[in-house]
């Protein structure tokens, strides 16, 4: 297991949450996804555990854990449910900027809420037409008196239509490109504010993603996150802190495949013994295992980095982000190579685990982003 250096309180927790993802949640994943209905049984399960309340301050009803311990409580149930897991990563993304530029009566107004998951949160950056670019968003907003008027829309929006709490990002003054976006808290019940098409995906089914459309939408003053013109810096830094759970809901799919296909290795006879006694499958199975350790390295390293207030985390969120996701990619695909024909057929949870992969080499910025990161840092420093 990857070298950490959490407190035995926290230890204790994680290892009740991997209890609780092996008896709770793991009977629950593949209902999830052929269902492809948002798992509310399992954001209560979430909420009841105080497991939504980890990314929180205590001071605003939190349990005020390591981001450490947060990323692994994110591997743990990804392990078992991709799905539910990103429902703890998602709380922390749309919080996030709250936590990051909000001042105090904006936290006390929705962490409380937040950390008890009476409300969900989402993050509204990506548009049809500004994914990648997030500079080409199209979304504006005007203040009129003490309110903003917002107009556009938002696409491909995690809990979208179920978030109570909407970090939103939109143009107040076009002309000043990137230093033009301001960040909002827009409430799902705002006047003007409304959902649009709600997505079938390939994975992650049991995860509601939306469009979001906000016409004539009046956001009072007071919501505004910072100041004018401070949207992208807090969405960036926000990201820079979240691409870790990203990273980590990779490393438990990851973990999930290998786990499924050591244990199918010793159990599938043929030509009169396990497969696993073939060195084939031993080769494939210690490249797995060595894959899924680095990137869990990676991710815990970035945790700890955050956790110690370290300034320079970008570099390393995307790399923890991009390596495990790659990762979980050639895992869950070679843990169906290894299944043969049942990796194949969803009487086994290899497919899903594969499908449910996919995504984490593109949201929260694709690997090819992580990869200009990466690359800039390298070529800035001194």
């Amino acid at each position: 297991m990857a070298v950490s250096h959490i407190i035995e309180d926290e230890k204790a927790l994680i290892e009740a949450i991997r209890e609780i993802a092996q008896e709770k949640v793991a009977p629950r994943a593949a209902a999830i996804d052929a269902s492809g209905e948002f798992p509310w049984d399992m954001k209560e399960l979430l909420a009841q555990q105080d497991i939504l309340a980890m990314p929180f301050p205590a001071e605003y009803g939190g349990v005020g854990a390591s981001e450490l311990a947060t990323v692994m409580a994110i591997e743990e149930l990804s392990r078992s449910c991709a799905t539910t897991g990103l429902i703890l990563a998602v709380q922390q993304l749309g919080s996030t900027p709250i936590l990051l530029a909000g001042n105090e009566v904006q936290k006390q107004t929705y962490f409380p809420r937040l950390a008890s998951g009476e409300w969900l949160a989402a993050f509204g950056l990506t548009e049809s037409g500004s994914g990648s670019d997030a500079g080409a968003m199209q979304t504006f907003a005007v203040r009129r008196g003490d309110k903003y008027i917002l107009n556009g829309s938002k696409r491909f929006i995690t809990n979208g239509g179920l978030a109570q709490v909407n970090s939103i990002f939109a143009l107040t003054d076009p002309a000043k490109g990137t230093s033009g976006i301001s960040a909002f808290i827009v409430e799902k019940d705002f006047p003007g504010f409304s959902v649009g098409r709600i997505e079938e995906k390939m994975g992650i089914k049991g995860s509601q993603t939306a469009e979001l459309i906000f016409t004539d939408c009046e956001v009072p003053v007071e919501n505004l996150l910072g100041q004018e013109g401070e949207g992208f810096k807090i969405a960036m830094m926000t990201l820079d802190r979240t691409r870790p759970g990203i990273g980590a809901q990779a490393v438990g799919l990851a973990q999930g495949a290998l786990d499924l296909a050591v244990s199918y290795a010793k159990q599938r006879v043929q030509f009169n013994k396990p497969i696993a006694d073939n060195q084939g499958i031993q080769f494939m199975l210690a490249d797995m295992a060595t894959k899924v350790e680095a990137a869990r390295l990676l991710v815990y390293n970035v945790a700890e980095m955050i956790d110690r207030h370290e300034k320079q985390i970008s570099k390393y969120a995307a790399m923890a982000k991009l390596f495990a996701s790659d990762a979980a990619m050639d895992v869950t695909n070679d843990a169906i190579q290894v299944l043969g024909g049942y990796g194949y057929m969803k009487d086994y949870p290899a497919e899903r685990m594969m499908r449910d992969a996919k995504i984490t080499q593109i949201y929260e910025g694709t690997n090819q982003i992580q990869r200009l990161v990466i690359a800039r840092a390298l070529l800035t420093e001194l």
